[in-house]
C-alpha cells in the first residue's frame, strides 16, 4: 500500500446508490458540471457550498475532478455541522457513464 490513499469514485458511486436518502454532490464549477457529470448528481460549486440547505445528517457523497476540491468540501461541510459526508474522489477516474447538459 502506498503512502497516499485516494478515494475510489467508482466504489463511492456504488455506495451512494445503495444509501437511502443520499445526495451526490459535484463541487466543480457550473461549466465543468455542464460539460459532463454523473447521472443523479447535483452541482454545488465549492464556492457556493455554504448555501446547501438539507438536514445535517443527510448522507452526502461529494466529488470533483481530481479529489482535491471534494476533500476541501468535506472539511467545509464538517465545519458547517454535517455529520455524514464521504469524499468519493475525482470524476477523472470514473468508469461509469456520464451525462452532458444541453
Amino acid at each position: 500500500m502506498g503512502l497516499f490513499s485516494f478515494p475510489n469514485i467508482n466504489k463511492g458511486v456504488e455506495r451512494y446508490r445503495a444509501t437511502d436518502g443520499a445526495m451526490l454532490i459535484d463541487v466543480r464549477s457550473t461549466d465543468e458540471y455542464k460539460s459532463y457529470h454523473i447521472q443523479g448528481s447535483i452541482n454545488i460549486p465549492l464556492d457556493e457550498l455554504s448555501k446547501i440547505s438539507v438536514p445535517k445528517d443527510t448522507p452526502l457523497f461529494v466529488y470533483c475532478l481530481s479529489g482535491a476540491r471534494s476533500a476541501r468540501a468535506l472539511s467545509m461541510l464538517k465545519q458547517m455541522g454535517f455529520t455524514n459526508i464521504t469524499n468519493i474522489g475525482g470524476i477523472s477516474n470514473y468508469k461509469g457513464e456520464t451525462v452532458k447538459e444541453r
